[in-house]
C-alpha cells in the first residue's frame, strides 16, 4: 500500500535524495517507490526559506496503470483551426479516441517559426503570418511557458503529465509554480507535432482559415487559402489575435461578444534586485525570483502579469503598423533582467461602442500610437518609471537597460494611453513598490506596449461545447474566449475533444 506524505521540509542547500531517507523512516522499511506529488517555495520568512514537498511512496515496487481510452466510431473528419496549446491537445485527444484530426496552422513550424521571429528582432521586418502570435505552438511558445494556472480544472494535471511526457522537465509535473522555458517548448512542441503525424494526424502549414459556410443551421464547408473543402466538424482554437477570423466569423453570423482584457506595458527591473527583495541576502542559492501584485489604489484594478525572471521583452506585433510588446524567458532564467506586464483593467465602456469588435480596434489603436511615437520599424516606446510618475520625459537609461529588440525611443507613455490607464498605473506603482521594495525604482522601465492579454473577444457556445446557433463548430481556447494562458488553453482543447468523441463512442 503506498502512502502520501505531506509537509516534508527541505531547506534550499539540502539535496531531495534526503526525502527517501525521509520516507523510509515513516515506512520504517525501505522505500521502493517514490513519487514526488508537488513542490513549493516558502519564501515567507525570509530568514527561514523552506522547500515544502508532497510525496507517494511505498515498500514494493509500482507502476501506474496505462490509460486506455474508448474507441468512437463514424466521427467525421474533425478540422482544428490552430495549432496553438488548444489545438494541439485537442488533436491529441481526439487521436486517443481513434479520431484522426487535421490541424490548419496560418504559421510555420515552431523551428521555422523561431528563425523569422529572430530576424524581425534583428531587423524590423515583420512576418504577419509567422510571428510571437502566429505559428505552431501558439503565442505561449515564445513566452516563458508558465503552467501554472488560476483555473482547478480536472485536465489540468493531464496538462502537466502531457508536457513532460513530451520532453519538458520532470519538475513541471509536481512544481508549484511549474515553467517550461521558452527554449524547451520548442522541443516539446515538435515532439508533439511528430506524435500527431505518426497517430494518422495532419497538419498543414502556412493555410489559413478565410471562410465557412454553413446550411441549414450547420457547418458544411470550409474555405481557405489553398480552396474549399467539404467540412462536418469545425474547432475553433484560433488563438487571441486571430482578427481577421473575429471579422469572418462575425459575418457569417456566428453569435460575437465584447469580453473585457487589460492592456497596459511592461517593466523592468534588475533580476538581481528582485532576488534580494524577495529572498533577502540568501536569493544567488534559490531559482530566480518572481512575483505576483495587484492593486486596487484606483478605481480600476492593476496587476502584473506573465512575470518572466531573468528573460526579455520581446516584440509581439501581427499586424504591420503596431507596436506590442511580450515576455520571454528560456529555462534557466539566467538573464540580467525581469520583467512583467503591468496592466489596467479596461471596462467595455472604454471601447466608446457596443459592436462586438470595439475591444479588437481598442487594442489596434493603442498599438498604432505606440508604433508612430516611437518613430515607426517597430521600435518600443520606453520610459524610467520615475519620469513616468513626475510626468517628465527620459533621456537616458540608468542601471536598467532595456531589452527589446528592434530598438526603442523615449515617449511619455501619457502619450499613448487615455488618461484613466496612465493615472491608474501612476496610483499602483507606489502601492506596489510597498509590496515588493524596488518594484517603483526610479531607473525601472516601462516599455509599450502590452495590448495581447487575452482576447477581446467570446464566441458564443452551448453547454455541448458547439456554437451558438451553428452546429458542428466547437469555439475553443483563449481566442475564443475560453481560456487565460497555456494551461487552460490545453485544458479546453481536452474538454471539446472529448464532448467530440463523446457523440460517437
Amino acid at each position: 500500500m503506498n502512502r502520501t506524505l505531506t509537509g516534508l521540509i527541505l531547506r534550499p542547500h539540502q539535496k531531495e535524495s534526503a526525502l527517501i531517507r525521509m520516507c523510509e523512516r515513516k515506512l520504517h522499511a525501505p522505500c521502493r517507490y517514490f513519487r514526488i506529488l508537488k513542490k513549493s517555495l516558502d519564501a515567507r520568512d525570509k530568514s527561514d526559506i523552506r522547500w515544502v514537498y508532497s510525496v507517494e511512496c511505498g515498500t514494493q515496487p509500482y507502476t501506474p496503470p496505462v490509460r486506455t481510452f474508448e474507441q468512437a466510431t463514424k466521427a467525421p473528419r474533425v478540422f482544428i483551426v490552430g495549432a496553438g496549446p488548444a489545438g494541439l491537445f485537442c488533436a491529441l485527444r481526439l487521436l486517443d479516441h481513434g479520431i484522426r484530426p487535421v490541424i490548419l496552422e496560418r504559421g510555420k513550424r515552431v523551428e521555422e517559426r523561431a528563425q523569422d521571429i529572430a530576424a524581425f528582432m534583428r531587423t524590423g521586418v515583420l512576418d504577419p503570418d509567422s510571428n510571437v502570435q502566429f505559428g505552431e505552438g501558439g503565442a505561449g511558445a515564445f513566452s516563458d511557458g508558465k503552467l501554472n494556472t488560476q483555473t482547478n480544472d480536472v485536465h489540468n494535471r493531464d496538462v502537466l503529465d502531457t508536457f513532460v511526457r513530451f520532453g519538458a522537465p520532470a519538475e513541471v509535473g509536481y512544481l508549484g509554480k511549474p515553467h517550461v522555458g521558452s527554449d524547451n517548448l520548442k522541443k516539446v512542441v515538435a515532439n508533439l507535432r511528430a506524435d500527431i503525424l505518426a497517430r494518422g494526424g495532419e497538419i498543414r502549414f502556412c493555410e489559413q482559415l478565410t471562410d465557412v459556410r454553413i446550411r441549414g443551421g450547420r457547418i458544411d464547408e470550409i474555405v481557405t487559402t489553398r480552396g474549399s473543402e467539404p467540412c462536418a466538424c469545425l474547432v475553433l482554437a484560433v488563438g487571441h489575435s486571430a482578427r481577421d477570423t473575429f471579422e469572418m466569423l462575425l459575418s457569417r453570423g456566428f453569435a460575437v461578444q465584447q469580453k473585457e482584457f487589460a492592456v497596459g506595458v511592461r517593466i523592468e527591473h534588475l533580476q538581481e534586485k528582485i532576488g534580494r527583495a524577495q529572498y533577502g541576502a540568501g536569493y544567488a542559492a534559490l531559482p530566480a525570483a518572481d512575483y505576483k501584485l495587484v492593486s486596487h489604489a484606483s478605481d480600476r484594478g492593476v496587476f502584473t502579469f506573465c512575470m518572466c525572471p531573468g528573460g526579455v521583452v520581446v516584440p509581439a506585433a501581427s499586424e504591420e503598423g503596431g507596436v506590442v510588446t511580450n515576455g520571454m524567458s528560456d529555462y534557466a532564467r539566467a538573464g540580467r533582467n525581469a520583467n512583467s506586464a503591468l496592466v489596467v483593467q479596461v471596462l467595455r465602456s472604454d471601447f466608446g461602442s457596443d459592436h462586438p469588435l470595439a475591444g479588437v480596434q481598442f487594442q489596434r489603436k493603442l498599438e498604432r500610437a505606440a508604433f508612430q511615437a516611437a518613430g515607426g520599424g517597430y521600435r518600443a516606446p520606453v520610459q524610467l518609471v520615475g519620469d513616468f510618475l513626475a510626468d517628465r520625459e527620459s533621456y537616458y537609461f540608468g542601471e536598467v537597460k532595456p531589452t527589446y529588440a528592434p530598438a526603442t525611443s523615449f515617449v511619455p507613455m501619457q502619450a499613448i494611453f487615455p488618461r484613466a490607464l496612465t493615472d491608474a498605473m501612476k496610483a499602483a506603482l507606489p502601492d506596489m513598490d510597498a509590496k515588493l521594495a524596488g518594484f517603483a525604482a526610479y531607473e525601472s522601465v516601462l516599455t509599450g506596449v502590452e495590448s495581447r492579454t487575452s482576447s477581446p473577444v467570446r464566441i458564443l457556445r452551448g453547454a455541448n461545447f458547439e456554437a451558438e446557433g451553428v452546429a458542428g463548430v466547437y469555439p475553443c481556447g483563449e481566442g475564443c474566449g475560453y481560456a487565460g494562458g497555456i494551461t487552460s488553453a490545453a485544458a479546453d482543447g481536452l474538454r471539446v475533444a472529448e464532448a467530440i468523441a463523446g457523440r460517437y463512442l
